[in-house]
């Protein structure tokens, strides 16, 4: 459940390969020989032989280990804060995969779980203590049933926390401005939905922290399939190639074709000059919007509004308009060249009177959108120079995982039960925690 929308994920549209994860397909192989072990225990009866380093409030030598209960606590040492999500996910793997398989038939046994969550959408903190941590899950329940599943869960949880954090630290840096995914095409395509996911809970995070309404905006219908969002999208430099590279016939051919509620945005970098192409496009727009104007056509208006250009230089590139000492990429310069040349290019259009304070409004109104190679710190220089951008598009930077952006999980068996009592049994370096933000789940509506 998402603190944003109360909305609990479920198989119905998570659609997990159930019987892959019963299976254990997904899972680490020491996790299927840990099965397998306590299996046998319980086949044959076995009952505690050894001897406990740890003191125990009783007597060992009766616990049948093969249907022994204990206590998993599932967090991450993101620090300082981790934007929590997957939580969903892992849920609906324990609701369908806990159990285990006699013959061919899988007995499932989710109801002798005993489980806690945090909602996807809050936030962890972490100092540095791996002895103070926040869990987002705990489970309590007979480990052979759900051993198998931890691979799969931490997994989920890891990697939609880590893209929900970048997505979170990147839109509270753009500042109030909008921030479009676009990481689809930068890793497997069974990865969008929860990707996607993962992106709107970090933009719905970061409008409820600052106050601000920045849309959710992703390139694919499978990315917004979790949340009711749906992919939008304008121009790719392969349409400008099959107009032979001119970049205001292929945009007034896409505004041609596509919907009105499609907004027309020119792609103004394929022949590494953006003022020109930016200007051309504006040009040919203008000139149709001022006919549709004159007749009062307000769909025909709508179909010749630029709503914006899209600088998208290589980083490895320096743009034509600029000095052969200047800055390579989308650079403020850049950016600011194109803002000037937009305001100012209805100048040049030898308008009557009447028609200039509309010309001027229908330049200034052009957004600008930058994409290629932005972060977080990228942005926040941007921001920090008050560079003219509208809107920043994001793509493989959303998906970086390293030691400063990665929020991998752990799952620890912190207590046993013995008898009637849960008696703590973290390994060295670990110990039971609490968080308040978990609360109890029932698991059987996933």
């Amino acid at each position: 459940m998402s603190i944003f929308d109360r909305r609990r994920l479920t198989q119905a549209t998570l659609k997990l390969n159930v019987d892959g994860l019963r299976r254990g397909v997904y899972s680490d192989r020491y996790f299927e020989n840990v099965v397998r072990v306590l299996e046998l225990a319980h086949d044959v009866g076995y009952t505690f032989a050894g001897i406990s380093p740890r003191t125990l409030p009783v007597d060992p030598s009766g616990v049948a280990i093969g249907d022994l209960d204990v206590e998993a606590q599932v967090f991450n040492r993101r620090a300082p804060t981790a934007l929590v999500a997957g939580v969903d996910v892992a849920l609906a793997v324990l609701r369908h995969a806990t159990g285990y398989f006699q013959g061919d038939q899988f007995v499932q046994t989710w109801e002798g779980l005993v489980v806690e969550a945090v909602e996807d959408g809050v936030l962890t903190e972490y100092g540095g203590d791996p002895e103070a941590v926040q869990p987002v899950l705990r489970i309590r329940g007979r480990y052979r049933d759900f051993a198998l599943l931890e691979t799969p869960i931490l997994g989920a949880l890891s990697r939609a926390t880590r893209i929900a954090t970048n997505v979170y630290h990147v839109v509270k840096a753009a500042n109030g401005k909008g921030v479009l995914f676009f990481p689809a095409r930068f890793d497997l395509p069974d990865t969008q939905p929860l990707d996607g996911y993962a992106y709107w809970l970090g933009v719905q995070r970061a409008n409820v922290d600052t106050g601000r309404h920045v849309p959710p905006v992703v390139s694919t219908d499978a990315q917004g399939a979790w949340w009711g969002g749906r992919g939008g999208g304008t121009i790719p430099h392969a349409l400008i190639a099959a107009f032979l590279g001119d970049t205001a016939e292929a945009t007034t051919a896409f505004a041609r074709a596509l919907p009105l509620e499609v907004p027309r945005i020119a792609l103004v970098d394929f022949n590494n000059d953006v003022v020109k192409d930016a200007r051309a496009t504006l040009d040919a727009f203008w000139t149709r919007y001022r006919q549709s104007m004159r007749v009062g056509d307000m769909d025909d208006m709508r179909r010749w509004t630029l709503a914006g250009v899209r600088l998208d230089t290589s980083l490895n590139i320096r743009d034509v308009s600029l000095e052969p000492d200047g800055p390579k990429g989308v650079s403020p310069l850049l950016v600011r060249r194109v803002r000037a040349a937009l305001d100012k290019a209805w100048q040049s259009w030898g308008l009557p009177g009447v028609d200039i304070e509309a010309a001027r409004a229908y330049c200034r109104n052009v957004k600008i959108v930058v994409t290629g190679g932005f972060d977080a710190e990228r942005i926040a220089r941007f921001e920090r120079e008050h560079v003219p951008v509208d809107i920043y598009g994001v793509g493989s930077t959303l998906l970086r995982n390293d030691s400063g952006t990665n929020a991998d999980y752990t799952m620890d068996i912190v207590r046993v039960k013995l008898g009637d009592q849960w008696v703590d049994m973290a390994k060295v370096g670990r110990r039971p925690n609490d968080n308040p933000n978990l609360k109890p789940v029932d698991l059987g509506p996933l």
